[in-house]
């Protein structure tokens, strides 16, 4: 009796004991595989926040917000730019207050480096390699109605009342706001050659100082100007049909770009008054600086600085857009995301190695 009985207990224990072990099994494999998922869906920026830079002359912002939107897109919380002068900027990335920006000017700026910079800071790669001129133009039209070919004819009285729009005797030129790299060296510039009693470099903001010599080409005025590619001036005054680029008396590189020398002169420049053309400023890789620590704990965002790169008229035509009016928050975002469906292919190639640094 006692046996029959333990026997009927047994077997439905054993029958219960199969069941609920079936049961386990069945919602083990019907249930979603929630950790290896949650491992593959991870990001490798989930969870840390990225304060970046942006330069104070808006045809970079076009160039922070790619930059800030593929960080984005790698899971980090990427705070809004902080709008910085050049020597701040430096300070702060070597600091750690912030974490990059991509409007570097590499040999322009490293006059602009504190002490410490290659300990805390570095570049991290390049957004256009050597595809950055700076020089100055004159109007096409005047260059060869006063044979202008170099910043020394600007020394001729008939060339400074030409372009005198302010009657103190000497030549307006568009030159750069403080803060910026190539206000110091469009100073040394003119001490160097002889010019600081012959040239006036108007350091008001750039946009409007440009966009007031522009509004005086259109009414048929002599203009001079420094500029840099890419940027909108080129688009509105076209080099060989507006305006020329014109040569410098001798290239005198700064210190912090004697091992540059020899790429201030370029040939083969479109509206150049002579080729090669002296042009007094090395071509400048624009670059992304970066704080070291911020790198070494993000491999993911210090791969993505290496690889991704831009098309020097891609941003020209977009800073032209931009000059044209839409310039806001929600434009240039626009403008962003009109880019990314051009350049997918390429855009998730970027993010597919940059994930891949992380693993």
């Amino acid at each position: 009796m006692c046996i029959k009985k333990c026997r009927s207990q047994m077997s439905r224990f054993l029958a219960v004991f199969f069941l609920a072990a079936l049961a386990a099994t069945l919602l083990i494999s019907c249930a979603p595989e929630s950790d290896p998922a949650k491992k593959d869906s991870a990001l490798p920026g989930d969870g840390i926040t990225v304060q970046p830079g942006r330069a104070t002359w808006t045809t970079g912002f076009f160039s922070e917000a790619l930059y800030s939107q593929g960080l984005k897109e790698l899971g980090y919380d990427v705070k809004a730019p902080k709008d910085l002068s050049n020597p701040i900027f430096y300070q702060a990335v070597c600091q750690g207050d912030v974490d990059f920006w991509a409007n570097g000017w590499y040999p322009l700026h490293k006059a602009q480096f504190p002490k410490d910079f290659d300990e805390k800071a570095k570049v991290a790669g390049r957004v256009i390699k050597a595809g950055a001129l700076q020089g100055y133009l004159v109007s096409r039209a005047h260059a060869e109605k006063y044979a202008i070919t170099s910043l020394d004819d600007f020394k001729r009285k008939d060339v400074k009342d030409a372009f005198d729009s302010d009657g103190d005797g000497k030549a307006d030129l568009v030159a750069c706001p403080p803060g910026w790299g190539c206000e110091k060296a469009i100073a040394f510039h003119l001490e160097q050659y002889g010019l600081t009693e012959h040239i006036h470099p108007i350091k008001a903001g750039y946009s409007a100082g440009m966009a007031g010599a522009l509004a005086a080409y259109k009414a048929g005025k002599p203009i001079f100007f420094y500029t840099w590619t890419p940027n909108w001036t080129l688009f509105k005054l076209k080099p060989g049909q507006d305006v020329v680029w014109i040569n410098v008396p001798k290239n005198i590189p700064r210190e912090s770009e004697k091992e540059w020398a020899d790429y201030m002169t370029q040939t083969g420049i479109t509206g150049a008054v002579t080729d090669p053309l002296k042009m007094g400023f090395p071509a400048n890789d624009v670059v992304v600086i970066a704080n070291k620590k911020f790198l070494e704990k993000n491999p993911a965002a210090a791969r993505l600085f290496e690889i991704m790169s831009l098309p020097l008229a891609d941003i020209a035509l977009q800073n032209n857009l931009m000059f044209g009016g839409e310039k806001s928050p929600e434009d240039i975002q626009r403008h962003v995301a009109d880019w990314k469906a051009l350049n997918m292919d390429k855009w998730n190639a970027w993010l597919d190695e940059a994930k891949k640094a992380a693993m």
